[in-house]
Order: C-alpha cells, then sequence, then structure tokens
C-alpha cells in the first residue's frame, strides 16, 4: 500500500489540548498504518503561555507574525496527499481570503472539538457576525471530510451541506492511565479537572459541593483553575493543584470520583466530554451535567450519573460518597467503556481510513 503524506495544521502544539488530543496523540498510530504526517502548529507553546500567562495582550499582538508564517507553510508544500486542517487555517480572517489561501491545501480534511462556529455567528460583534457568521459553514461545505467530536457539531456539518461527516469522539491513551483502587476512605475524593477558561462551570455547583463535602465529610481536588478559587468555597478548603500534562494522569488517580458541570448553552453543546472519559480511564463513576456529549458517554445508572439541576447533582454525589461498591462498580463500568471505545487505538483505524479516502480523490 502506497504511503498518504498528510500536511497536519493544527493550531496549537502539544501545550494546546485539542490540538494534542484530536491530532497529536495521533501521529505514532497513523504513522504504523502508512500514513505520515508533517505537523505545522499555527501558535508555538510560547503564544499559549503568555496568553494564559502574565502578557496575553503581548500574545495577541505578535499573533500576526504566527499567521505570516502559516501563509509560508500552506503555499509552499505541494508535495501532500491531503491537508488535515483543525478548524480553520486562519482565525478571524474572512472566508475569502482563507479559501484563496487554502487552494494550496486542497483536498483538505478539517477537525472539530468544539463548537468553533458560534465563535463567529454567536459572537457579541454584529461586524464579526455579519462578515464570519458563516464562515465555518463553508469551510465545512469545502472539506473532503467533515470529523466532527460529538453529534451536535456533525449536526452543523450537515445542515452546512458537508459532503462526509464522521463522527470521532475526543478519546485517551487509556495505557496512560491507572485505575484506582476505591478503598474504604474516610473522606472521599471528589475531583475536577479543567481550566481558567471553564472554572465558571464548576463554580455554578459550589454550593451543591461545599454541602456535600461538608455533611459527608469529602474531599474536593481541583485540577487547573486559577488558586484563587479556592477561597469561594465559604468553610470548604479544597486544594487546587496546577495542571501538567506529566502529572495529569497520576493526579486523577487521586481522585475517587469524577465531576463535569456544565451549562446547557450552544457552545456547551459542543463539548466532546473529554474529561468524563479520563474519569473513566483511572475508573472513576462521574457525575456529569446533562449537557451534549455528555448523554453519549455516561450510561446514567451503569458507569455514574447524568444530573440536571441541584437536587439530581446532590443525589448523585451522595449516593457515590457513601457507597464504596456502587464506586467500585461504576467505575469498572466506566474502564470497561474506555477500553472497547474511547481510546486512540480503536478510533485510529477510522481516522486512517477517513484520510486515506481524501487523498484518493
Amino acid at each position: 500500500m502506497k504511503r498518504l503524506k498528510v500536511l497536519l495544521f493544527s493550531r496549537y502544539s502539544r501545550l494546546g489540548p485539542s490540538s494534542r488530543l484530536r491530532s497529536l496523540q495521533y501521529l505514532p498510530l497513523l504513522q504504523d498504518r502508512g500514513i505520515d504526517v508533517e505537523a505545522h502548529a499555527l501558535f508555538p507553546d510560547t503564544y499559549l503561555e503568555k496568553l494564559y500567562g502574565d502578557h496575553p495582550e503581548a500574545a495577541r499582538r505578535g499573533a500576526w507574525r504566527h499567521y505570516v508564517r502559516r501563509i509560508g507553510q500552506v503555499l509552499h508544500h505541494d508535495r501532500h496527499d491531503v491537508a488535515w486542517i483543525e478548524g480553520e487555517l486562519f482565525p478571524y480572517l474572512p472566508h475569502w481570503l482563507e479559501s484563496a489561501l487554502a487552494r494550496a491545501a486542497r483536498p483538505y480534511v478539517v477537525d472539530y472539538d468544539d463548537a468553533l462556529f458560534h465563535k463567529y455567528d454567536l459572537s457579541s460583534s454584529p461586524l464579526v457576525r455579519r462578515v464570519l457568521g458563516d464562515k465555518i459553514d463553508q469551510v465545512m461545505r469545502g472539506a473532503a471530510c467533515v470529523v466532527a467530536g460529538n453529534r451536535y457539531l456533525a449536526a452543523r456539518a450537515a445542515q452546512a451541506g458537508a459532503r462526509r461527516i464522521e463522527i470521532i469522539p475526543t478519546v485517551v491513551d487509556e495505557k496512560r492511565y491507572s485505575v484506582v483502587d476505591h478503598a474504604d476512605v474516610a473522606r472521599p475524593v471528589i475531583g475536577w479537572v479543567g481550566s481558567p477558561a471553564t472554572e465558571e462551570y464548576l463554580l455554578d455547583n459550589r454550593e451543591v459541593l461545599e454541602q456535600v463535602c461538608t455533611r459527608l465529610h469529602a474531599r474536593l481536588l481541583l485540577v487547573g483553575p486559577r488558586t484563587e478559587v479556592a477561597g469561594q468555597f465559604g468553610g470548604l478548603e479544597p486544594e487546587v493543584v496546577a495542571w501538567s500534562e506529566d502529572s495529569e494522569a497520576a493526579t486523577i488517580a487521586r481522585m475517587d470520583i469524577g465531576i463535569m458541570p456544565l451549562r446547557d448553552g450552544p457552545w456547551e453543546r459542543g463539548k466532546c466530554g473529554y474529561k468524563i472519559i479520563q474519569y473513566m480511564a483511572c475508573g472513576l463513576p462521574v457525575v456529569a451535567s446533562t449537557v451534549g456529549a455528555n448523554i453519549d458517554i455516561v450510561r446514567h445508572g451503569e458507569n455514574g450519573f447524568l444530573a440536571s439541576g441541584t437536587a439530581a447533582w446532590r443525589d448523585g454525589l451522595e449516593r457515590l460518597i457513601l457507597s464504596r461498591p456502587l464506586r467500585t462498580r461504576m467505575g469498572r463500568a466506566g474502564r470497561a467503556r474506555v477500553e472497547d471505545e474511547y481510546n486512540v487505538t480503536a478510533q485510529a483505524s477510522r481516522l486512517a481510513e477517513v484520510l486515506r479516502s481524501a487523498g484518493s480523490h
């Protein structure tokens, strides 16, 4: 079989979760399947470090340099079978300009793991809505295949007129995750993994977390939010730790219950439930909002609880805190689901078929 040459235009390098999980973690497995991928990140790690550190404005001011570099990468690479694009080539450039540049990158497969189109069509800026509101629809329409992380994103691609759509969930390398032994501890640990950008969902459930942890003597472990978040929990003192790729799996293994709260809005419906899959990979039962991909991943009563409203959140957390056997049974069911479906090996062959099919036209 002829080896396939793919140009990957990701948004970030490994520091960016979407790029790391949707494309970069697949590269060794794709190579084993006869697909050679040359990766080009739009924004380097230094950009993200500035953006989420002390120099966000400096990062934004310097973004144009990365656009110039990408223009060169797109125009001066013609020896490829297919391009693989994360979302769009040039954020906030109008489609007519992106399309003109993208002619050198055809045919292309485009990948979405969140509702990127809502950044434009639901923008608070009338100018952005007018100029860019249908940009992602046009990108989808021109693709040989749209790869969507969940059904909500796939439905938008269908509405846009995409010629082929494949749903490939955001998954883990399950070999990196050790299964938790749910010991009969006096103070089980409720865990949350996120970022400063998603901590608002956690704080939406602050009151119920305070109540169940205080009354049932559970602990709260938060990975990735701002350290100031700890002070917003009243008498409860959560442990807050910084996120890192190297320590992430080991930190999750310190938990007994994983949570993923979300609001029920258009942007949230596009999320792919990756944190739930991480919890399940460690054998944790989960409590998650009844929103978007969470509904597909969590089998209510089998590997966790779907919760809509304070009462449901309280009930799910209390049942898991009070029952070690329930935590163990649900955790094992979650891990089995990851091993069957939500892992990088299981999805690599599907992704390879998409790329080969696009590159053969």
